[in-house]
């Protein structure tokens, strides 16, 4: 028995030097000293390769790379681009989508969605006489022809790959040849600027974490919800609007302390010669946080997503002649764009309502004098930004629970619960603005405008 062990034994350990013999034969090291590749880099492509659904975004890249060789600098690539790339997604989420929250393929595929689709258009910029473009299109113009590399390093970035957040590929292509930095020839200052932004991510996980388990959008489907008084179901439905939003701003803030990092959150120095580091900022923190008004919350939140529809769908239709118009098509394509769920319709559909009726809210208070005085009394400031903080929110809570509920028969649940107060609030408003602004304004305050 004991020479059978031993033999048995003597077989395994000579069978583990032959494997272990074979791997070294294998190893990455000398894989990648055969390709010319550092070891590193060999083992960041095949992680990158193991996700058995890297194919979806491979074959848009190359895809994306052959339109660009193939059509060149016209506007058949940029349609081409916009029509297969937005085709690409929505066929990805009509088959992949359920009525919960998914973390699948396209919410990355999202993400690189906008990047290709910017990439086409900078490329188109870049073919034009540099006089006919904006200074914003100047900057984003792209005059070289990248390469295959260039376009799936800038795809890839793995800093942004996830969730975000949007960057030009003139802005990459500066990175790749060392020039974000703020000392010329050295690394980066970055790893302060980057730990504060990471920091402050953490902060904001913690809370979340802490909380959600208390804060949630199934509650809103209860019957429990429904039971407890109008005021409960209102005030409950403001802190869930403003604390949802949490998750978002932690995986922002995370990201871009990442970006940061590398150096892609350079952004130039400011007048007295410090370095600034937010050319990656998806979120202003102190704004988001304290700023009382619907546009605030907007130019504060998810900042280069707003800024990328901004430069390639808002200004682009320029030519239709009609700012709403080009407003309410930039909305219907995030919308589209986050997926077809009828809760997003609905969503950016108050967004675009909501911002119409602030601005008209805000403009009738400017021009009417009576109400500029009122506004300007010093000892009502708190209670203009309470009640101001508490419309803001209560109604950020009501769209947001269309965008997270998703289907119809969830949202328009919640939305009977609370007798759809948000659309008969803001609706209402739109149309008796104007009349209270022609009561309220002196004809004189409206020559002088008009002059």
């Amino acid at each position: 028995m004991a020479s059978s062990a031993e033999g048995d034994e003597g077989t395994v350990v000579a069978l583990a030097g032959v494997l272990q013999s074979g791997f070294q034969e294998l190893s990455l090291n000398k894989l990648a000293t055969s390709l010319g590749a550092s070891e590193q880099a060999l083992r960041l492509i095949i992680s990158i390769f193991l996700g058995n659904q890297l194919y979806h975004s491979l074959l848009c890249i190359v895809l994306q790379f052959l339109i660009l060789r193939l059509m060149g600098r016209t506007i058949t690539a940029v349609l081409t681009t916009f029509c297969f790339q937005m085709a690409y997604l929505l066929a990805g989420y009509y088959y992949t989508a359920t009525g919960n929250y998914d973390i699948k393929w396209t919410m990355p595929h999202c993400v690189l969605t906008l990047k290709l689709i910017g990439l086409a258009v900078d490329y188109f910029d870049g073919g034009k006489d540099q006089n006919s473009l904006s200074s914003e299109q100047q900057k984003y113009a792209i005059r070289g022809v990248p390469s295959l590399l260039e376009v799936a390093g800038f795809s890839y970035f793995y800093g942004a790959f996830l969730v975000g957040p949007q960057f030009s590929m003139n802005h990459y292509m500066k990175l790749v040849q060392g020039e974000l930095i703020d000392i010329p020839g050295k690394i980066p200052n970055s790893i302060i600027p980057a730990l504060k932004r990471l920091s402050l991510g953490l902060f904001y996980l913690v809370g979340y974490t802490l909380l959600s388990p208390h804060i949630t959008e199934d509650y809103l489907l209860t019957e429990d919800y429904d039971n407890h008084p109008f005021w409960f179901r209102c005030m409950y439905m403001l802190i869930w609007g403003k604390f949802v939003l949490y998750k978002y701003v932690t995986c922002w803030l995370v990201t871009e302390g990442v970006c940061i990092l590398t150096g892609l959150g350079f952004n130039g120095f400011e007048e007295k010669g410090k370095a600034k580091w937010d050319a990656c900022a998806n979120m202003k923190v102190w704004l988001f946080e304290t700023n009382p008004r619907f546009t605030g919350t907007i130019a504060s939140f998810n900042i280069n997503t707003n800024a990328w529809v901004a430069r390639y769908i808002f200004k682009r239709l320029k030519f239709l002649g009609n700012k709403e118009l080009s407003q309410g098509l930039s909305l219907l394509f995030l919308a589209l764009w986050h997926g077809l769920h009828s809760g997003y319709l609905v969503c950016f559909q108050m967004e675009f309502l909501i911002v119409i009726v602030e601005r008209q809210a805000a403009r009738l208070i400017q021009e009417s004098p009576t109400l500029s005085k009122l506004a300007a009394i010093t000892v009502l400031q708190p209670f203009y930004y309470l009640v101001q903080q508490t419309i803001h929110w209560l109604f950020m809570g009501y769209s947001m629970t269309a965008f997270c509920l998703f289907t119809w028969d969830k949202w328009l649940k919640v939305y009977k619960s609370i007798y759809f107060l948000g659309h008969i609030f803001f609706l209402s408003l739109l149309f008796i603005l104007p009349y209270i602004h022609k009561a309220m304004v002196p004809r004189k305050e409206k020559l002088k405008k008009m002059e």
